[in-house]
């Protein structure tokens, strides 16, 4: 059973939790050159803690630090990993950087966790109208962890779509995910669908890994490929994210600017956009009814995002 916040939203929806590691697991980091005070920190505990990264973020270190963050999460999930796959041998997990990339490398919480995180989605949804002989995409749907139960958990006459601009994570998901048609994007739009195809849409955790300007060109070409009257469910870095802020960002934050830590590459995990509400709702509004926002909150395992549903005038 997956538990839950007081807004409805499982502790696995958008993971950004802290990894606590056994004291045995820390040998694996011995004899590193980088601190080991910043590097327990980044490893044991939040990966974008903005005072942490922003010295490895101008060194150009991020993704060298992500990729240790990997190995270590590779060695830490090893024991529980090798059991799930002796005890579940027909499901298709994919590779272990893909799923650690996005979203952790528990084989367990990717299968189970996305199944529960699909019925939450399902929920959601159906608050405002039910999932009947619609067309439903996920934009960025990375290696399916939700949306590969979208078959069995909705169905319902519904035809499913995942998009995402990793050429990898689509090859592994058309020749794995049955049910679901997928389609490769760029960093930047256009998507490949004609206008007005969708009924509903899904965007998990997208937003959060772009550049600014993308923030307005993917809002507008998801305008365009949804019909009149579907629905959207997106996630966001709120308010909730503030605490991992530096002071320059907490002032541009509370200006209304949409702060990105760049010295990454866009679109990658490593790549955080954080969204001022009031800023997202205007864009929003432009073309969309905001039926309801949740805010994210800070837990004691990590960070909840914030959970915008719209509807698409």
């Amino acid at each position: 059973m997956v538990s839950t916040t007081n807004n409805g939203i499982s502790r696995q929806a958008c993971y950004y939790g802290r990894v606590k590691g056994e004291e045995e697991d820390a040998i694996v980091y011995q004899g590193l050159n980088l601190s080991s005070i910043i590097l327990q920190k980044l490893i044991f505990g939040h990966m974008n803690t903005g005072k942490l990264t922003k010295p490895l973020r101008a060194l150009g270190l991020i993704h060298f630090t992500d990729k240790l963050k990997y190995h270590y999460s590779k060695f830490k999930y090893r024991k529980s990993n090798a059991e799930f796959k002796r005890t579940h041998p027909d499901v298709v997990l994919p590779p272990d950087y893909m799923m650690f990339e996005a979203y952790k490398l528990d084989y367990r919480n990717y299968y189970y966790d996305g199944r529960d995180y699909a019925k939450e989605q399902k929920k959601a949804f159906e608050e405002f109208a039910p999932l009947k002989d619609k067309r439903i995409l996920d934009w960025g749907c990375g290696p399916c962890r939700s949306f590969r139960h979208y078959p069995e958990v909705i169905g319902n006459g519904c035809s499913f779509y995942g998009t995402d601009y990793n050429p990898d994570t689509i090859s592994w998901c058309k020749e794995n995910i049955p049910g679901i048609e997928f389609s490769k994007n760029g960093l930047n739009p256009p998507l490949v669908y004609e206008s007005g195809f969708f009924n509903a849409v899904i965007g998990v955790s997208i937003f959060t890994h772009l550049g600014e300007e993308n923030h307005r060109l993917w809002y507008e070409e998801l305008m365009r490929v949804c019909a009149p009257g579907a629905l959207l469910f997106l996630t966001t870095h709120g308010d909730a994210y503030k605490h991992i802020m530096t002071g320059d960002e907490i002032q541009r934050y509370d200006q209304g600017e949409i702060v990105t830590r760049a010295n990454a590459v866009e679109g990658h995990r490593v790549f955080a956009a954080f969204h001022p509400p009031s800023t997202l709702h205007a864009l929003f509004s432009e073309q969309s009814e905001v039926l309801k926002h949740t805010p994210g909150e800070k837990t004691e395992w990590g960070i909840l995002q914030d959970v915008w549903m719209l509807r698409r005038r």
